[in-house]
């Protein structure tokens, strides 16, 4: 008898009680390879000084399996191939509570393909996977075949504020609907923040993406409504707004670029704080140095059991005692990179199951730095938190926000790469 899907049980419960229950959703994202393509999986751990040599797409899915059979995460999200060969012809999520899901459109805007300049382009809809092939592995399902794959997917709409754009984007997400709900197959809605915008800036793009998601989904009944959001986290202030204005608006997170690990784990901690339900992490849990602690602490942070600083610490703990040398030291790994979030002992580092243990000494991790405040809000990404790095039309001198009416058209492509690489999850 097939595993009663945690996502449900969880889904249930903030149904039920929208503003006490304590549930959170916990998401692996690895689909990036309808993104990204080769360099999806990332870099090898196992690669020596000079050499770059990047995981296949076979050691990508045997992360995938690994982060299926840990347990802690919710959904599993990936290509529609991906799902062909772990949901169908592997079985894996047969007898887990963890559901498997495929993205189900790409939107131009995760074209972020070597040398490309797709990214740079306003975001055209676009689909390649076919709801069947996701669901049963060939066209035309018959009724008791759709339930051999994932019966769950990621629908993407990136708005750039453009009447003649936006309108067929809606469109296109109106299409997949009336298809999804005649077939039975459960989505979630991914906004990506507008990656050629018009008239918007840093200030103004959390209230229009509120906006275009109350105005999109007010016209959709229950039926055809996405289960739950995936969105970029702007701050509390923009949390609170979506979460107050519908309750049983399920409000998700994406990850974006991988940054430090105290990014990551402040991230999670401060949306839940203020009213996310679930978090949706791609590059932060692929590239981190061990996937399934990385995951395990994930879980500790929204259940509650550990603040994101002691998180940290008790990760770099794991990775001493694993034997596997971090990306940064301890005090680098504690930096904040991120411009979106306002901040306001010690911790048991356990290793993950499964996981073989070190049996040689190694040095355990250095008592961290206090994090520099970051000082510019114009999220440059610069070295330094401290000084703000952006080229000089990057920003108006005025507030440190994006002047897109003053970029040069080199300044808007690698202001749009520099955003897509930090947002994509």
């Amino acid at each position: 008898m097939p595993a009663t899907k945690s996502l449900d049980q969880k889904l249930a419960a903030i149904h039920a009680n929208p503003h006490g229950a304590k549930d959170f959703i916990l998401a692996d994202a690895k689909d990036a390879d309808m993104a990204f393509g080769i360099g999806a999986p990332g870099q090898s751990p196992e690669m020596h000084a000079g050499e770059v040599r990047l995981r296949t797409l076979e050691e990508y899915r045997e992360n995938m399996r690994q982060i299926t059979r840990q347990g802690l995460v919710d959904i599993m999200l990936m290509s529609a191939s991906s799902n062909a060969q772990l949901s169908i012809n592997e079985r894996l999520f047969e007898n887990s509570h963890v559901t498997p899901a495929a993205r189900a459109n790409d939107t131009s805007d995760v074209f972020a393909v070597r040398h490309g300049r797709y990214i740079a382009e306003p975001s055209r809809p676009f689909r390649t996977a076919l709801l069947d092939h996701i669901q049963c592995g060939h066209t035309d399902c018959e009724p008791e075949e759709r339930a051999k794959g994932a019966n769950l997917g990621l629908y993407s709409i990136t708005f750039n504020n453009n009447l003649a754009d936006d309108i067929v984007a809606l469109e296109r997400y109106r299409e997949f609907r009336e298809e999804a709900e005649r077939k039975g197959f459960r989505h979630f809605l991914e906004l990506f923040d507008p990656n050629s915008p018009k008239g918007l800036n840093a200030e103004t793009t959390p209230q229009y993406i509120n906006d275009c998601i109350a105005r999109t989904l007010a016209g959709v009944a229950q039926p055809g409504r996405p289960i739950f959001l995936k969105i970029v986290y702007h701050g509390p202030k923009s949390m609170e707004e979506l979460v107050a204005y519908d309750p049983h608006l399920v409000v998700g997170i994406l990850g974006g670029s991988a940054g430090t690990t105290y990014d990551a784990f402040k991230l999670i901690g401060e949306a839940q704080k203020y009213g996310a339900r679930a978090a949706l992490f791609g590059r932060k849990i692929n590239g981190a140095e061990c996937q399934l602690a990385f995951v395990e602490f994930l879980r500790h942070i929204v259940e509650r059991n550990i603040s994101p600083e002691e998180a940290v610490k008790a990760y770099h703990g794991v990775l001493a005692k694993l034997g596997i040398k971090p990306h940064r030291s301890l005090a680098d790994d504690m930096q904040l990179q991120s411009g979106v979030m306002s901040y306001g002992g010690s911790a048991t580092a356990s290793v993950p199951a499964g996981m073989p243990k070190k049996t040689s000494g190694s040095a355990g991790p250095k008592t961290p730095k206090p994090a520099a405040t970051d000082k510019h809000d114009c999220g440059c990404g610069g070295h330094d938190p401290n000084k703000c790095e952006c080229k000089p039309h990057d920003h108006a001198a005025a507030n440190g926000k994006p002047d897109f009416a003053h970029m040069t058209a080199a300044d808007k492509l690698a202001y749009n790469k520099a955003q897509r690489d930090r947002i994509f999850g």
